[in-house]
């Protein structure tokens, strides 16, 4: 196994290599049971998904593709959340979201094919997902505790990235929706360079709020309407590298505050591959190297 191209401690430095997965069981998947708002159009989820990809392919980094199967894991071309890579390797982590939880074995796999080294997994209690998860700084990541994550599986991923000089900062998340629905720490706040973030402070911690206002950081409120209208999907941007970043297309306000910050914008289309199913253009990434 080798390190030499793995390793993350920014949500914003150039993104150099990162796993995808293609849209596979989504496709048909039965809107009821993986809380889809509808029945999705499997030729335009293709179609916008192919246009993301072409945007991070041509922001340089390398797309290593996780292995298409028959599976019924429709939440599986989401693939920031059933790991997490810090600066020596990758953790698996235990996705709180029941139908999610064979995504675990699949990026273990994955990681095995390709030489990352995994550093370890959350084991039963313990429940964790990646969209609950990014660093503040490259000792710091910041967790919410929450439906999809609980204190068992901060404790274990805690133990697993202290040796490596990293800590954890937890927030506790509030209700939202409810279980069914989607509500990560990622959900309401999306990092744009070491000291610019793209918030929804309403439902933002308090005390991330302070934090992040104490460091000096700059938070871009993004308009409530489109937050509303998106599903908190206008605030889920990918970072590939600082103040540059793929976004979903339709909401002005939220494209135009960031660019008024410096910011070079990229949007693609994701009304039927992102928008019904809660899931983003940072979603549909798991980074394995920024640098």
């Amino acid at each position: 196994m080798t390190t030499e191209n793995v390793g993350v401690s920014s949500m914003v430095a150039p993104l150099r290599r990162v796993a995808m997965r293609r849209p596979g069981a989504m496709l048909t998947a039965d809107p009821g049971r993986w809380h889809y708002a509808k029945t999705l159009d499997p030729d335009a989820v293709n179609a916008q998904f192919d246009a993301f990809v072409a945007h991070v392919a041509a922001s340089g980094a390398e797309i290593e593709w996780l292995p298409d199967g028959s599976d019924d894991l429709a939440d599986s071309v989401f693939t920031y959340d059933p790991s997490f890579v810090v600066s020596a390797g990758a953790i698996v982590l235990a996705p709180g979201k029941p139908l999610r939880r064979g995504e675990a074995d699949l990026h273990e796999r994955f990681y095995a094919d390709i030489g990352v080294p995994v550093l370890g997994r959350i084991q039963a209690p313990g429940l964790i997902e990646g969209g609950d998860m990014f660093q503040i700084d490259a000792a710091t990541i910041a967790v919410g505790r929450g439906l999809r994550t609980n204190q068992a599986g901060i404790d274990q991923f805690a133990a697993l990235v202290e040796p490596l000089g990293v800590s954890l900062v937890v927030f506790d998340l509030p209700y939202g929706d409810g279980p069914d629905a989607c509500l990560h720490l990622l959900s309401v706040i999306s990092p744009l360079d070491d000291d610019l973030v793209l918030v929804h402070a309403p439902l933002m911690p308090a005390a991330l709020y302070q934090l992040l206002d104490e460091r000096g950081v700059q938070m871009l409120h993004a308009p409530a309407e489109e937050f509303d209208r998106s599903g908190g999907l206008n605030l889920n941007v990918l970072a590939t590298a600082p103040r540059q970043v793929i976004a979903i297309d339709g909401f002005a306000g939220t494209a135009e505050l960031m660019r008024s910050a410096g910011c070079e914008v990229t949007l693609f289309a994701g009304d039927e591959l992102c928008i019904p199913c809660e899931g983003g253009p940072t979603c549909l990434t798991r980074p394995l190297h920024r640098a």
